[in-house]
């Protein structure tokens, strides 16, 4: 009995090992199947996934990063630099190898100024292994962090925008963020220029991400870098400004200058002013963002009387009015039930006036009266006025839109001849420049074209590039590569806010006769005439045709002009010409300051500063 019990016990043993060596091998046979339709899948199916994952790890790309073009400016007739990019570094590491005690040591004792992260937040970031730490290190800070050797430090090199001339010109230059794009100015305009285009080296590498030198796949794209772009500024004609608009700051209410300077006859900006200046190194370092802005081309605003310059020249251009025309004075229009008053009110000015005497003592019943002779009725305005002042305005002296600058600009508004209520009040207003918006650029843009033999140019502010020592149209050396990148752009393209617009191509560029010779000729004559005092006071040198006319705006609060008169704006706008002919200068200014009465007495004094410097700076000869 105990005999078959234990050979009953063995066989049930022996069973139950039989089992679990069949449940083993069906374990095994099953795993087998696995791997075999694995394999297939990716021997097969995903064959191709599979050939480009293995690929990616041997395979090293790295940027080649294109060298920003340098800014110049013009100074005496060479390119001097005012814009650089000098190498600098940014320190990455790999946190699950780098000591955070070593990193922090070495940063403290060399490169404190140049960490930008957290290392507590680095350092807790789980699985994190690629960390940037610090930004824009100069190359000796980065030699002597590599001496120390730390494992997993890589330095990879960047370029840093350096500003030798300090704030000169700041408005007008804008600056590089820390992203390397160029922001505001000639930096965002022409950021695509400047900057260039990035390279690409792909190579076949070890294991150790080693680059081996055999492969058929190996690509290398060479990096484009940036064009050298050189200004049409005059640099210490600039810096000369700059300090008389200062100067004019710290000895009236304004807070603010701006002034433009422009060749009328080619359209070249020779300077370009904004007050307070800012520095483009450390641009952060500013109150807020409008810091940032160039006030003759970002900003639209009403210039007021300095407009009667193009009613005046309309008028005259119809060949219905001359300098001597005369019309009754009594101080003030009335138009859509609303009085429309002169500033100036003198006994001796009420009655029978010239539109001489009209643009000399600038009163508002002389351009409106030019509004009325446009109509063909010098008893009212009318829709053919109307509709004849919006066609020069707007068509032909071109304002209320883009200049076509190689800047970002505004375009401001002109009123719609025909669509709204009050029409005529609104364009008896337009007349003095009110109730429109337009920018200093535009301003003093149609104003050449009113005293250079009446055409329009388009502006500049870019001579061109330098090429081995040569300048050369902008973008002419632009071509394409086998990268299929094409032609560069000459301006970028991104919008920099509503209303503003960036310029077209240089070859957009526009010269439209749009007044004839002889209408020019009136208006320098009266223009010259503005200034008889100034003559007579010794303030402008004899010698030389200087002609010119004010604005003072009122400001809007709240949707109404403030008749308090608490906020003005004041401007000016003149020429300087040495020897006849046809003016070589063309002079605008405009000073402000919140909550401030700035009228264009202020403006005109820094005008006569300003055309007094431009002579002795160029050494313009008097006429003989």
């Amino acid at each position: 009995m105990s005999r078959n019990n234990k050979t009953q016990s063995v066989d049930n043993t022996v069973g139950s090992s039989h089992g679990r060596i069949g449940i083993l091998r069906n374990v095994v046979l099953i795993s087998f199947a696995i791997i075999a339709t694995r394999l297939f899948f990716i021997q097969i199916i995903e064959h191709d996934s599979w050939v480009a994952k293995a690929n990616e790890q041997h395979t090293l790309l790295e940027t080649i990063t294109a060298k920003r073009g340098k800014i110049y400016m013009m100074d005496k007739g060479e390119p001097a630099p005012v814009v650089l990019s000098q190498t600098t570094y940014q320190i990455v590491i790999d946190p699950s190898i780098t000591k955070k005690d070593e990193i922090s040591a070495v940063l403290n004792k060399y490169a404190s100024d140049y960490v930008t992260a957290d290392l507590d937040e680095v350092y807790s970031t789980e699985g994190l292994r690629y960390s940037v730490i610090a930004k824009d290190v100069p190359k000796t800070v980065a030699d002597q962090i590599a001496a120390e050797e730390i494992s997993a430090v890589w330095f990879h090199e960047n370029s840093q925008r350096v500003y030798p001339e300090g704030e000169l010109a700041s408005g007008l230059l804008g600056f590089v963020n820390s992203d390397g794009a160029g922001q505001y100015g000639v930096e965002g305009s022409l950021n695509t220029l400047l900057a260039g285009h990035d390279g690409l080296l792909k190579s076949t590498a070890d294991v150790n991400k080693v680059a081996l030198s055999i492969g058929n796949d190996n690509v290398k794209i060479p990096a484009e870098d940036g064009k050298d772009v050189v200004l049409s500024i005059e640099r210490s004609f600039e810096r000369g400004v700059e300090e008389l608009a200062l100067d004019a700051i710290n000895n009236t209410a304004a807070t603010n200058a701006a002034v433009l300077v422009m060749n009328p006859n080619t359209g070249e900006i020779i300077a370009m002013a904004n007050l307070p200046n800012y520095n483009p190194e450390n641009y952060g370092d500013v109150a807020d963002a409008s810091a940032y802005v160039n006030y003759t081309t970002d900003v639209p605003y009403e210039p007021a009387s300095i407009c009667k310059n193009f009613a005046f020249s309309a008028a005259i251009n119809e060949g219905v009015m001359t300098p001597d025309t005369t019309y009754f004075n009594k101080h003030y229009e009335e138009v859509d039930d609303w009085k429309i008053w002169n500033a100036e009110q003198r006994d001796i000015l009420y009655g029978t006036l010239t539109m001489r005497d009209a643009l000399y003592w600038s009163l508002n019943t002389g351009s409106i009266y030019a509004l009325k002779l446009l109509g063909g009725n010098p008893n009212a305005i009318n829709q053919q006025g109307r509709e004849k002042l919006y066609d020069y305005y707007y068509n032909k002296f071109r304002l209320g839109q883009a200049t076509g600058i190689e800047l970002i600009e505004a375009t401001g508004y002109i009123e719609d001849p025909n669509e709204g209520w009050g029409r005529d009040s609104t364009y008896a207003n337009m007349t003095f420049g009110q109730n429109l918006q337009i920018t200093m650029l535009q301003t003093a843009t149609a104003f050449s074209a009113v005293v250079n033999g009446g055409y329009y140019r388009t502006p500049t502010i870019v001579k061109g590039e330098l090429v081995d020592d040569e300048i050369v149209p902008l973008g002419s050396t632009s071509t394409g590569d086998d990268s299929g990148r094409g032609p560069q752009n000459v301006l970028q393209s991104k919008n920099f806010g509503e209303g503003k617009e960036s310029a077209g191509p240089v070859e957009s560029r526009v010269e439209d006769k749009i007044l004839s010779d002889e209408t020019s000729a009136m208006m320098r004559e009266m223009l010259i005439n503005n200034r008889s005092y100034k003559r007579t006071q010794g303030i402008d040198k004899p010698g030389y045709d200087i002609g010119g006319k004010s604005g003072t705006a009122q400001v809007v609060r709240n949707g109404a002009y403030d008749d308090t008169f608490s906020e003005l704006v004041g401007s000016y706008i003149g020429y300087v010409n040495p020897a006849g002919g046809m003016p070589e200068y063309v002079i605008m200014t405009k000073m402000w300051g919140e909550g401030q009465s700035i009228d264009s007495s202020d403006a005109m004094g820094l005008f006569d500063t300003v055309s007094n410097y431009l002579i002795n700076y160029y050494k313009l000869q008097p006429r003989l």
